[in-house]
Parts: structure tokens; sequence; C-alpha cells
């Protein structure tokens, strides 16, 4: 046992949870009462499996996010306010479900939970389809959205890391989800923005191509292998947790760090596999959690909404508006997706490293919208949605992988579930910002915005104090 530790303890990856250094020795036979979920993982699952739940989070991203292109069609009917408070409505269905769902996933399985968003989204279109413009009928169609949203990603992100897992990927989990995820809210705006501005009847061409996408996901997610099983006894918190081929019996920390050595990496964390030991109460009330991904989650979507939502509306388009949306959406996105590799490697040298750089993203992206609104320049449009779509991206990546890490996998989904609600409060600042802008300049409100983003930088200097390595 002690040589297991010792290997874990001078890991020189990130290691995560899912990353841990694996045995060649035999597999550890699942303990009774031991949830089937965390050790159960089939034999058959082959390294691509994972490609089917990325597709479902990839099309419900799509559906939520399409919006924001087809925004321009509801301008001259809604008022500002009402358009950008649809826009973000669908957060109203999303995070009751985020919190719910994932445990639904774990009792009924992440198969029927994901196929079941599928159809919710595929119902939120139809119900804006046929809306006629009328502002309830939108915002209950988002609400579904919302809903069908909140029931892919938690259980979705869950089920990719478990069969990336299983495929021999470990650690590649986070990454992938955000990537699907991103990808969907990237290609759902551009590819609804040129529908908009060149399609005959965009309105109804634009929701109908996302139904069609749901129908030929559903089968592929139908097909995709189960990873979670009904609890079959009481959850047990003891003894160490395992990936999800049930092979492993040791924990490593986001900073290579074993709690019962208490030893501290170069870039470490100490205690974070203590927190996992310590389930999803102790992961939410650890220090980590609290000042850096309390603080800085919000700018997820904070930053990009900003940049994708509330600045179309700040900076003339002309007769461009749609597929100027789409094209800002998913350079925005775009980003996001480019630059989370990096995530990965700044998190190898320090797991603060990427929430840094994200945080500090986001001040320059605000003060650069701030300057775009000012001069109603595209090309600052442009570097805007650059700037704050990396912030995105880093802090999207780099706050799964920390959060996975801090809980045992039969809280995975739910630590997710909590992770991605956190994240979607964000979705209030394209709201926020056109409401104040009532009262002041647009571009003091983007100024006033970057100062709270230097508030939760600073907050993120308390997760991980210099700590000196006891070798």
């Amino acid at each position: 046992m002690g040589t297991r530790q010792q290997t874990l303890a001078h890991a020189p990856h990130l290691g995560l949870r899912h990353d841990r250094v694996r045995d060649s020795g035999p597999a550890r036979p699942r303990r009774d009462g031991e949830p089937a979920a965390t050790a159960h993982a089939p034999a058959a699952i082959t390294g691509n499996a994972w490609v089917r739940p990325a597709a479902a989070i990839l099309v419900v991203g799509w559906g939520a996010n399409m919006f924001a292109a087809l925004l321009q069609i509801y301008r001259g009917q809604l008022s500002g306010l009402q358009v950008n408070g649809l826009f973000g409505s669908y957060a109203l269905g999303l995070v009751p479900a985020l919190l719910i769902m994932a445990k639904v996933s774990d009792r009924l399985g992440r198969r029927r939970v994901l196929l079941a968003a599928l159809l919710l989204s595929a119902l939120g279109s139809v119900v804006i389809l046929f809306s006629g413009g009328a502002f309830g009928t939108i915002l209950a169609g988002r609400i579904i959205v919302g809903v069908s949203a909140g029931s892919a990603f938690g259980p979705g992100t869950a089920w990719i890391k478990e069969l990336s897992d299983a495929g021999r990927a470990a650690g590649a989990g986070a990454r992938r989800s955000a990537v699907a995820l991103t990808a969907g809210f990237a290609a759902g705006p551009f590819v609804s923005g040129i529908i908009v501005q060149w399609f005959p009847s965009p309105e109804t061409a634009a929701y109908l191509v996302h139904i069609a996408l749901v129908a030929l996901t559903v089968p592929a997610v139908w097909r995709a292998p189960e990873t979670a099983r009904p609890h079959v006894g009481p959850v047990s918190r003891r003894g160490t947790a395992t990936d999800a081929t049930g092979t492993g019996t040791g924990t490593a920390d986001a900073a290579g760090t074993t709690g019962r050595a208490g030893t501290t990496g170069r870039a470490g964390t100490a205690g974070t596999a203590d927190t996992a030991r310590g389930g999803l109460r102790a992961a939410l009330t650890s220090r980590v959690f609290l000042t850096a991904v309390l603080p800085t989650a919000p700018w997820v979507f904070g930053a990009a909404t900003v940049a994708l939502a509330a600045l179309p509306v700040l900076v003339p388009l002309g007769h461009y508006g749609p597929v100027g949306s789409g094209t800002v959406a998913a350079v925005t996105l775009g980003t996001g997706i480019m630059i989370q590799p990096l995530a990965r490697t700044l998190a190898e040298r320090s797991p603060a490293t990427p929430f840094r750089a994200g945080m500090a993203a986001a001040i320059v992206g605000m003060l650069v919208a701030a300057l775009t609104v000012a001069t109603g320049s595209l090309v600052l449009l442009v570097a805007t949605a650059v700037i704050l779509g990396s912030a995105y991206g880093l802090l999207l990546v780099s706050g799964l992988r920390l959060v996975e890490s801090l809980v045992p996998p039969q809280d995975v989904a739910t630590v997710i579930a909590i992770f991605y609600g956190l994240t979607y409060v964000g979705f209030a600042a394209p709201v926020l910002v056109q409401a104040l802008s009532s009262f002041w300049n647009p571009a003091t409100v983007l100024v006033a915005g970057s100062a709270l983003a230097v508030i939760s930088l600073t907050a993120t200097f308390f997760a991980w104090p210099r700590t000196t390595v006891d070798d």
C-alpha cells in the first residue's frame, strides 16, 4: 500500500482523480453496498464510445444557443430588455434540472436521461416555432430548452468522463465534454445566423434544422453503452474511490496530492484527496471550492454572453445583424475550444494558473468591450470576442477538471451539475448590462464589470496559498 501511495503522491502530471496512475495488478472486486455506478463499467467499451453522448451535448447546446442569432428576428417586435431576457431565460429551467437530473441519472442511467433531454430540446424548438412571436410562448419554449440543457449537461458530462476513463483515456473526459458543449454553442448561432441572413422563412428553417439534428442523434445515444446502474445498497463513503473500471485503489487530487500522506506537490493543493473521501458536502465547503470555483464559475458564461449577446446589441452591425451576431458567437466560443488545451498545460504547472489566466482574460476582455462600445469598432468587437472567449474556455475546462477531482465517483454527476449551475449565473450578464445601460453609459457598466472580475481573481489567491514541499 505504501508503494502505491508514494507513486500517486509523486505523479508528475495534473493528478485529477481520473488521471490516477493505474496498477498492473488484478482488479479489486466490488465491495458489498458499493454503488455499481462507481465500479462496474462494461469491458466492451471502445475508445470512441464517448462520442455518442458528446453528440447529444453538442445538439442540445446547439438548440440552446442558436437563439443568439435568432434574436435579430425578434428585436423588431420586442424591447431590448425582453430580447436579452429571452436569451438568458432558459437558465430558469436549466438550473433546477441540473440539480435534479444528475441524481436521477445515477438512479435511472445516463442513457434514459440524455434521450429525454434530446426530446425536450426538440419540443422547445417546436414551441418557439409555433409561437407566432408571442413573448410568453417564446419564454415557455426557452424554459423547456433550459430543462433539456440541464438534463443533458450534467449527466452527459459525467457519462463522457466515465466512458473516457473506461476507454483508457483517463483525464480526457472534462476536455471532451467542454469541447462538445462549446462546439454546440458555437455552431448553433453561426449556422442559424446564416439561415436568418440569407434563407427564406428563417425562423422556420433554423428550428427545423435543430429538430432534424435531434432526430439523427437519438439513435446514436440509444446505442451508447450505459455506465450507471441503480444503487443496490447504501452508498459507502469508506475506502478509496475507484475509477470507471473498478480497478483503482487510490486517489490523486488535482495537484498530485495524497491526503493520507499529507504531501503537497510542487503545484499542489494539500487535502484535495481528503476532500474527495469526505464526499459532496466536504467538497462544497472546501477552501478551494469556495475561493476558486465559486467566484470564477459565473464568469464562464458571464464572459461569453457579454461578447455574443450584449455587444451585438450595443454595437451597430448594419444590414448583417443576424450573420454578424452568429459570427461573433462562433468566434467567442470557437476561441473557447481552441484555448482549452492550453488550460491543461497551464494546470500541469499549477492548478491555480488556468483560473488566474481565465480571470485575467475576463478583466481585459471587459475593458476592451467598453472601448468597443465607446467607438463602435467592428475590429475591436472581434478582438473582444477572442479575449472573452479565451476566458470562457480557460475557466470552463479548469473548473470542470477541478470539481471532478473533489468528490468520489458516485458524486461526480451532482458536483458537475452544481458547477454548471454556478456557471449559468453568468447568463444574467447581458440582461444586467442592458438594464443598467438605462441609467449609465454602457461603457461605464462594462468597466464596472471588469472591477467585479478583479475581485474574483483576487479570491483565487486564497485558494492556493504557498506551501512548503516536504520531501
